[in-house]
């Protein structure tokens, strides 16, 4: 067995560094193609609670004909607070499938935050109405700003936004980040910013329905982030007979999504509207649904190229990991 074989480490600051929209926005896509083609693959996801109310899971999948496997393993610790560290962690490890050896590790929270926000871009331009103006966006963490971030970008005519936070106060270094970019206030009642918004977002811990089955209008397209657990959901009881459903993974969905409180529904894999030679057309007063648990193969290829721009650029620490 040789001996000077090599492991590529990736830590938060050199992979937040090497990560842009665009370029996250390419390998999510490929993702959810692979996905629609069978290229792809997707392994059963791990999802456990642990003691003093964490998370921990596994996502892992492959991509057999490109040489790609591999997993990230992560969750939520809420005693990280305390410690003045972040609740969410997430580790990338690529394997090499022929032999089982890692290739490299990787600090996966940053690409976690973008390719989420790179797949919310794709559910929005999809399945959004494309005149869309205004947004609700429940959350005002890190995930809910780059899933603004990525719609400011991806539907041009977006000008106004109202959010929610769980403090129910306004949050001015929030609003700071987008005040150039959109109108962006605080709303005071949910279902009034839902009944006015083209577009909702719902980027929370997902402990329940954030607003009511009667302030969705015909015409509104809902991005659903927060369900990624047996248990959670952000959408009222009745929405999902209502809507046309998208989905990253149907299995995935139906097990920890919101589908998993209607697991018979029909859905659509949003690969699938990828490669459709013709996307069936969106009716103007249709209700859309993008269900987000987020699949495997999109931390895989953002974490392939992450590592495939590290070794051009020549940073990452490198260390000897001998047979």
């Amino acid at each position: 067995m040789p001996n000077d074989a090599r492991l590529m480490l990736l830590d938060r600051d050199t992979v937040a560094g090497l990560l842009t929209h665009d370029v996250v926005l390419e390998a999510v896509t490929e993702a959810f193609r692979l996905h629609s083609q069978g290229a792809g693959r997707v392994f059963p996801v791990v999802r456990e609670t642990l003691p003093g109310g964490g998370v921990f899971g596994i996502k892992s999948g492959d991509v057999p004909a490109e040489g790609l496997l591999g997993f990230k393993a992560a969750g939520f610790w809420p005693g990280n607070r305390a410690a003045g560290g972040e609740p969410h962690q997430a580790t990338i490890v690529l394997v090499d499938p022929a032999t089982g050896r890692p290739r490299g590790i990787v600090d996966g929270n940053a690409i976690t935050t973008y390719r989420t926000g790179a797949a919310g871009a794709i559910g929005l331009k999809l399945l959004a109405r494309p005149d869309s103006a205004s947004a609700c966006l429940f959350g005002t963490g890190v995930q809910a700003a780059i899933q603004l971030d990525f719609a400011l970008r991806t539907l041009p005519d977006l000008r106004t936004v109202r959010y929610l936070g769980s403090s129910g106060r306004a949050n001015a270094d929030f609003e700071a980040r987008f005040a150039d970019r959109c109108d962006i206030a605080m709303a005071t009642h949910a279902d009034t910013a839902v009944a006015a918004s083209d577009v909702v977002i719902c980027a929370t811990p997902g402990r329940g329905p954030l607003f009511g089955l009667q302030a969705v209008r015909a015409g509104t397209h809902i991005n659903a982030v927060g369900a990624d657990t047996r248990g959670k959901r952000e959408l009222p009881s009745g929405l999902l007979e209502r809507a046309r459903l998208f989905v990253d993974d149907r299995v995935q969905a139906r097990q920890i999504g919101e589908l998993q409180w209607l697991p018979d529904a029909a859905c659509t894999e949003v690969g699938d509207l990828l490669c459709a030679a013709r996307r069936p057309p969106r009716g103007a007063s249709d209700i859309t649904v993008f269900d987000m648990t987020g699949i495997a193969l999109q931390d895989l290829t953002v974490a392939r190229l992450v590592l495939q721009r590290a070794a051009s650029a020549g940073v990452g620490t490198v260390v000897a990991w001998p047979w």
